[in-house]
């Protein structure tokens, strides 16, 4: 097992929160536009699905975005999300604040992003997380760098990877096999 394996595992126990950037994560990172601002983003079901999973297993989850746009508010409702934040010119600075109202400390939280926008916070987070194509410099940064693009199921490969890990400890494994 790699550091980074050792690090996720050691840490997951910890998390209380996964917050989730939207365009590139949730989404494939087109914004479809047309007349008067007429938008369309695409969401994978299978995420939704993983988002879910998550919160039965007791972990929040919430959407943190650097674009204002109601089809998030959507798809939070949809899926019972209730942090959105839209807009948000300085996601640290966001994450701060929501770090003090939730009480959480940062070994608490995760992060998925994909972009530079979310290098600092991946930084901060207990759990930072990051999907396949994006920059080395969050390759550097994350545990684990999902298999699957953003929009294309990358949400649910992380959620999976969590909730193995909350459910079958690597101790555990390791006594399984010398048996």
């Amino acid at each position: 097992m790699n550091s980074r394996a050792r690090t996720l595992a050691r840490r997951t126990p910890a998390l209380r929160l996964l917050l989730l950037d939207v365009d590139g994560v949730l989404t494939d990172g087109k914004i479809y536009l047309g007349p008067g601002g007429f938008e369309l983003k695409s969401f994978h079901v299978h995420d939704g699905l993983g988002i879910k999973l998550l919160q039965e297993a007791g972990i929040a989850v919430g959407f943190i975005s650097n674009r204002k746009s109601p089809l998030v508010a959507l798809r939070a409702r949809e899926l019972g999300v209730k942090i959105v934040q839209t807009g948000v010119a300085n996601k640290v600075a966001a994450y701060e604040k929501l770090k003090r109202k939730l009480r959480l400390e940062d070994r608490e939280v995760g992060y998925v992003g994909d972009d530079l926008p979310d290098l600092d916070l991946l930084k901060k987070v207990g759990l930072p997380f990051t999907v396949r194509g994006c920059p080395p410099e969050l390759s550097r940064v994350a545990l684990y760098a999902s298999r699957r693009r953003g929009g294309e199921g990358a949400v649910r490969e992380i959620a999976e990877l969590i909730l193995r890990e909350l459910s079958e400890p690597r101790l555990s494994r390791r006594k399984k096999r010398r048996t």
